[in-house]
C-alpha cells in the first residue's frame, strides 16, 4: 500500500474549522464518509487494516462518486484528495476531525481512540460511527475524551442526511457544537440526542419495525417481497414527508394529536400487546433468507445498492424542492375543508425552509 496519494491541503468549503479529516476503516460506512469528505473539498487521510486499502477505496469511489447527493463527481478528482496512511498516528496527526468506522468491537475501538487521541491535536474532533457503543465506553482509555463523541450516520452516509450526535459525560459542549457545524457544512442533518440510549434513536425505530416485519413473514401473513412493497407504498413516502408524530397529529384532523389519542388511540395498548416478538432461530431466519433470495437474490449487491441510492437521492431532492416551493393557499383551504382524513403534509415555517431529511440544497 502506498503511503500517500494526492495532497493534504483541503479547502473544506462550509465545514467550519475542519479542513483535514482522517477516516479510520474502509468498510461500507467508511467508504461513504471518504467520498463525502473528498467531495466537500477536504483533505482526507485514510487508515485501514486492509493490505489492499488503496485499491479497494479507489475501486469503490467509482460507485460512490456517481451517487453523491449534489450530483455525480469524477472519481479521480475525489481520489486526488486522499492520502493513505498505514500508520494510525501519522493518519490523525494534524487532522481537524477523525471519523472512526471500525467493527463493533469495544476493545478495538477503545484502543484506536486511545492512540488517535494521543497523536491528534488537542482541538481535533474524535468521532465514532458506532451504532451501539456509548461515547463514555469508547473513551475510557483516552487520556482526554473531551473532544470524543458518537456521530452515528444512517447507511449510506454519503446520501442519507441523518447523523445522530451523542456526547459523553466528559465531552466538552464546544466539541458538540463543532461537530454539528461540521456535519451541517457537509449537507447533513445532525441531531444531538439529549441522553445516551442503546442503539440511539433511528436504529431503535428501524429495529421495532424489523421485529414486526419478521413476525408477519414468519406467521405467513405476507412474504418478504410483499412486506417491502407495503412499506414503500405507504409509510415510506409518508415518513419522507412527515415523521410519525406529525402524521398522527394530521390523522386527528383539526383536533390534532389530542383528538387522535382520545378517539382513535384508545385501543393502542391492546394493539401493542398483540405485536410479535419472533425468535431469531434457525427456522425463522431460514424462512426470511429464502424469501429474500427469491425476491431479489438474482441481482448483485452493486445493482441493488445503485437502485436504492438513485431512488433515495430522488426522494430527498423531491422533498427539498417541495419544501422550498411556496404552497398554493387555495390548496391549503381545500385540504382544510376535507380535514376528516388529513394525512397530507404541510410546509413548516417560511417558504424555502426544509424541516426534514436534509438541509436546503439545490435540487
Amino acid at each position: 500500500m502506498s503511503e500517500t496519494t494526492g495532497t493534504d491541503t483541503g479547502s473544506g468549503t462550509g465545514t467550519g474549522a475542519v479542513r483535514t479529516a482522517a477516516v479510520i476503516g474502509t468498510g461500507t460506512i467508511g467508504l461513504g464518509w471518504i467520498a463525502l469528505f473528498a467531495a466537500a473539498g477536504l483533505a482526507v487521510r485514510v487508515h485501514s487494516r486492509r493490505p489492499d486499502a488503496e485499491r479497494h477505496v479507489r475501486a469503490a469511489l467509482g460507485r460512490y462518486a456517481a451517487t453523491l447527493p449534489d450530483g455525480p463527481r469524477d472519481p479521480e478528482e475525489l481520489a486526488a484528495r486522499l492520502r493513505f496512511e498505514p500508520d494510525l498516528a501519522r493518519a490523525v496527526e494534524g487532522a481537524d476531525a477523525v471519523q472512526e468506522n471500525a467493527p463493533e468491537d469495544l476493545a478495538l475501538k477503545r484502543d484506536l481512540f486511545a492512540r488517535a487521541g494521543a497523536a491528534a491535536g488537542p482541538r481535533a474532533l474524535l468521532l465514532s460511527s458506532t451504532s451501539t457503543l456509548s461515547p463514555d465506553d469508547l473513551g475510557a482509555a483516552t487520556a482526554d475524551p473531551s473532544r470524543l463523541l458518537v456521530a452515528h450516520p444512517f447507511n449510506p452516509p454519503h446520501i442519507v442526511p441523518l447523523v445522530e450526535v451523542v456526547a459523553g459525560e466528559r465531552t466538552d459542549p464546544a466539541a458538540v457544537d463543532d461537530a454539528v457545524a461540521f456535519y451541517r457544512g457537509l449537507g447533513k442533518t445532525p441531531v444531538v440526542l439529549r441522553r445516551t440510549v442503546p442503539g440511539f434513536v433511528a436504529n431503535r425505530l428501524q429495529s421495532a419495525l424489523l421485529r414486526e416485519s419478521v413476525h408477519l413473514v414468519r406467521e405467513g401473513v405476507v412474504t418478504v417481497a410483499e412486506l417491502d412493497g407495503i412499506v414503500t407504498a405507504s409509510i415510506g413516502p409518508r415518513w419522507a414527508a412527515v415523521g410519525p408524530f406529525r402524521a398522527f397529529h394530521l390523522g386527528g384532523g383539526p383536533g390534532g394529536l389530542r383528538h387522535w389519542f382520545q378517539h382513535l388511540g384508545v385501543g393502542l395498548e391492546r394493539g401493542w400487546a398483540g405485536l410479535g416478538a419472533p425468535p431469531v432461530d434457525e427456522a425463522t431466519v431460514g424462512t426470511v433468507i429464502a424469501q429474500a433470495d427469491e425476491a431479489f437474490g438474482d441481482r448483485s449487491y452493486e445493482e441493488l445498492a445503485a437502485d436504492r441510492d438513485a431512488v433515495q437521492n430522488a426522494v430527498i431532492a423531491a422533498v427539498a424542492l417541495a419544501r422550498a416551493t411556496p404552497p398554493d393557499p387555495a390548496e391549503g383551504r381545500a385540504h382544510g375543508a376535507a380535514a376528516g382524513d388529513a394525512d397530507g403534509a404541510a410546509t413548516d415555517g417560511p417558504a424555502g425552509t426544509v424541516r426534514i431529511g436534509a438541509v436546503p440544497r439545490s435540487a
